[in-house]
């Protein structure tokens, strides 16, 4: 069974892959090419589903499920801000660096050099046999002074509950332990196991 994923954010596709080494994960672009997917959902579930709808029901027949992650950080300080907003914070188009300046710029008008922020991952699964959906989250606080390289999106500013580093400065074996990806991938994974099951 090929995990095709809906996404192509690069940072994400490895992320994603490395939780599922040894499974046969392909973005989708690889079998469909560029797509545009509009994500007009009002949070995150509603856009991961979205877009693993999208893919699947471009995939040709086969062996295929789709899967897909949406997932943002909110900021209660800056009005729950950009939430599901985080990857187009700065505008459509806009890169990581934009989108983290964008938010590092409302911290400092706002004379907020740390705040409590939480990272919300929602990943949706569409198979022949269904569609499902999971959550995962992780908690800390931004900062406003990007620390460390690592990462990607808004890393750079923010500290996870527990730690002093941000993660961009965490070694990535630890995010890929404790991040909101990582622990809906984990509650993902034993409904891909059953959906393997079921075409075994």
């Amino acid at each position: 069974m090929k995990i095709i994923l809906a996404t192509s954010n690069r940072g994400k596709v490895r992320e994603i892959s490395e939780l599922f080494a040894g499974e046969d994960v392909v973005p989708f672009t690889e079998l469909l090419g560029p797509m545009e997917i509009v994500e007009n959902g009002e949070d995150f579930a509603q856009n991961a589903l979205i877009k693993a709808r999208a893919v699947y029901e471009k995939l040709p027949e086969g062996d295929f499920i789709a899967v897909s992650d949406d997932s943002g950080i909110t900021v209660p300080a800056l009005g729950n801000e950009p939430g599901i907003f985080s990857a187009r914070y700065a505008g459509e188009g806009a890169t990581d660096i934009q989108n983290l300046q964008k938010l590092v710029d409302g911290l400092r008008s706002r004379g907020i050099s740390k705040t409590p922020a939480y990272y919300t991952a929602a990943v949706a699964v569409v198979s022949p046999h269904g569609e499902y959906l999971v959550h995962g989250w992780m908690h800390g606080d931004v900062i406003d002074e990007p620390r460390g390289d690592g990462g990607f999106g808004y890393d750079p500013i923010f500290i996870p509950e527990g730690y002093e580093e941000t993660l961009g400065e965490l070694d990535p074996s630890i995010k890929r332990e404790i991040s909101h990806r990582s622990r809906a991938l984990q509650l993902a994974k034993p409904i891909i196991e059953m959906l393997r099951g079921i075409d075994a």
